[in-house]
């Protein structure tokens, strides 16, 4: 905890720096402002407000029934909590595709409701005029390829991208694509490490991978899944750093037969 003593803020400026100095960057997702208070005091570098909120915390099958306003929320409870790390918000599926104008609208929504740090879009070429737009507000802009889950009905499935040479090459050029018009850094999902390592080794911005393998510049998780809250959810990509939704579990079955059982609360947690 010492490194942490002097408390200061991450910025784009530091992600780059970090980069350029071989330094990993650790990132994890986070919806609500206790998680949050704890990674921030952690020291992770970058909280991604996910829009896979809309799976662990609404309980939906996919990422695109979340709205705007309900990532706004989140985000605002993320934000209180956070000393250092960066707060990248994740633009949900709506907001931004098909319309520069409705996209520069939600980006700044997100910015000043939020107070967030950043956004996050997911799409290559296809979003350009999107992301250029919003760049010209001044709001930093993380890119997303590989595997994107708002276009899960797009893919039909959640298997690994671009192991085809076309999409291998398409994910290559929207990556030097993505840097030319300004993004700050790139999360890339699911695709093969080879391919991933390429990529990194091509640009010079910070490069994240879920499932993409170690040799990019750091590594993003959905935090409900690390620390072992969700169940269902088992890829190989994740490792599980703790059992927490065991031991919730059991301190909830205790609570229930130390009530049952007249055992809580004692004469000494009354007044």
């Amino acid at each position: 905890m010492s490194q942490h003593k002097e408390v200061k803020l991450v910025t784009t400026h530091q992600l780059l720096a970090m980069k350029q100095r071989g330094e990993k960057i650790s990132m994890l997702t986070a919806y609500d402002f206790s998680m949050a208070q704890i990674l921030d005091g952690a020291g992770v570098d970058v909280l991604l407000v996910g829009d896979s909120a809309s799976n662990v915390m609404a309980g939906h099958e996919t990422t695109l029934p979340i709205t705007l306003d309900q990532m706004i929320y989140h985000a605002q409870s993320v934000v209180r909590a956070v000393k250092r790390a960066f707060v990248v918000v994740d633009m949900p599926f709506g907001s931004y595709q098909g319309n520069s104008s409705e996209a520069l609208r939600s980006a700044i929504r997100i910015m000043k409701e939020s107070g967030g740090h950043g956004i996050k879009l997911e799409g290559g070429a296809e979003i350009k005029d999107s992301i250029t737009r919003i760049l010209t507000a001044g709001i930093p802009v993380m890119g997303h390829l590989g595997l994107t889950p708002q276009s899960i009905y797009k893919f039909g499935t959640y298997t690994v991208r671009a192991k085809e040479e076309a999409e291998a090459q398409k994910l290559i050029e929207d990556a030097l694509l993505l840097q030319e018009i300004g993004c700050f850094a790139l999360v890339l999902e699911k695709i093969p490490s080879s391919l991933a390592k390429q990529v990194a080794e091509k640009l010079t911005i910070p490069v994240i991978g879920i499932g993409a393998g170690p040799d990019v510049d750091g590594q993003v998780l959905v935090v409900h899944d690390m620390l072992g809250i969700t169940k269902e959810f088992k890829p190989r990509f994740l490792r599980r750093y703790a059992e927490l939704g065991d031991l919730m579990h059991d301190a909830v079955q205790r609570y229930i037969q130390d009530v049952k059982a007249r055992d809580f609360p004692t004469s000494e947690e009354a007044y």
